[in-house]
């Protein structure tokens, strides 16, 4: 078990902040020392690496029971202005006009090459668009949504609020013991939905989301009322505090993409095999940066890469930055994330191959530390994801 909590914080320093001065702290950060979290420099901010549980029984707690995660380094943001959600859609390729009320959206920001800016949450609200934007880009978003924004729209930071999920399959049983609201039950939200919940005398917003492939909530809080909200959790026998090494090595397993890694500004949502994530309205109207080198790909499938799951054959993990070979030697694409999977029981990888080399168990090869070991494309997730939805 030390050799795995070794290895995953080895690979979490890969997009650790290499200056360590004038980091800043979320509401939690004094919380966490009480807890034992190891911190470290991540985005920006000193954050949790690790509890004295350690990454293999976090992780393994999230899986089968409840996982409580600071994510407040991440930016909130809220924009207002009419008919906000066609205004997005100029920076998105999602399909945000048609999104119920209190409805979320995946989407990301494009440039004009295609290439993704960020990924993020998009919740539409009743009078406004509540958005969640990744810790390492939030300043260039809101940049790039500022010098886009309308006369009479604004664009809000919710510096005042922090964010929390709380993941794993007894976490919305556990949410529902505090989340108060006529009408709301936090259990029978569906995934991908929003509401408004007072817990613990804090008003918080709760969407029925999150990044480690299992059923849970984002929960943004009041800064001054998180530390409350969060004791109150962890209290329930069902919680323990998980930390950053954990939820890479969940989201992996859920083949789910970290940004500047498996997604960057060189990789279209097509060959980051995000394609259900564009709407058919938006393939065939586009109106987003990039959207004729976008939908020419979709049309016409002229790409030369593809982002796939990658299964080492033996025992050694693939980490990023490892070449993907052919059987003749010759390179055709990268590991992006990669790691041991300890819920899959093995190593697991994504990157992106040439597409030729993209069908399921086509046989690769992967060069670590000058040996070719054999491996194979895999469908992703490693793990099945287990979202609730009521229609399922």
């Amino acid at each position: 078990m030390a050799r795995v909590c070794v290895l995953k914080v080895l690979a979490l320093e890969k997009y650790m902040s290499a200056d360590n001065s004038n980091l800043l702290k979320t509401p939690l950060y004094n919380l966490h020392e009480e807890l034992g979290g190891k911190m470290v420099p991540f985005a920006g901010y000193l954050m949790p690496v690790q509890y004295p549980l350690g990454v293999m029984g976090e992780h393994k707690h999230t899986r089968t029971a409840a996982g409580l995660f600071d994510v407040s380094h991440m930016g909130q943001v809220v924009i207002c202005g009419p008919d906000a959600d066609h205004w997005i859609e100029s920076l998105v390729p999602g399909n945000i006009i048609d999104l119920k009320e209190n409805h979320i959206r995946y989407s990301m920001f494009t440039n004009k090459r295609g290439g993704i800016m960020d990924d993020l949450m998009i919740t539409k609200r009743q009078d406004d668009l509540f958005l969640v934007v990744n810790a390492a880009c939030k300043a260039a978003d809101i940049a790039h949504m500022r010098a886009h924004l309308p006369d009479g729209f604004t664009l809000t930071e919710l510096n005042d609020r922090a964010l929390i999920a709380l993941q794993g399959p007894k976490a919305a049983a556990v949410l529902s013991r505090f989340a108060q609201n006529s009408g709301i039950r936090a259990d029978e939200m569906d995934f991908m939905t929003y509401a408004e919940v007072t817990i613990c005398g804090a008003d918080c917003y709760i969407s029925r989301s999150g990044y480690t492939g299992e059923d849970g909530h984002e929960i943004s809080i009041p800064a001054h009322k998180a530390e409350d909200v969060c004791r109150a959790l962890l209290a329930e026998d069902e919680v323990e505090a998980i930390g950053l090494g954990a939820r890479d090595s969940l989201r992996l397993e859920a083949g789910l993409c970290l940004y500047g890694h498996d997604l960057t500004e060189e990789t279209t949502p097509v060959e980051a095999a995000l394609l259900w994530s564009i709407g058919k309205r938006r393939r065939a109207e586009g109106g987003f940066p990039g959207d004729k080198i976008i939908l020419d790909q979709i049309t016409h499938k002229n790409y030369t890469q593809k982002r796939v799951g990658i299964l080492p054959d033996g025992r050694a993990p693939a980490r990023e930055g490892t070449e993907i070979l052919n059987k003749d030697g010759a390179q055709i694409g990268t590991i992006t994330s990669g790691g041991f999977g300890p819920t899959f029981g093995g190593p697991v990888a994504m990157g992106y191959v040439k597409t030729e080399y993209a069908t399921p168990e086509t046989e690769v090869f992967l060069s670590v530390r000058g040996k070719s070991l054999p491996a194979h494309v895999a469908k992703t997730p490693f793990v099945p994801q287990r979202y609730y939805r009521k229609n399922a």
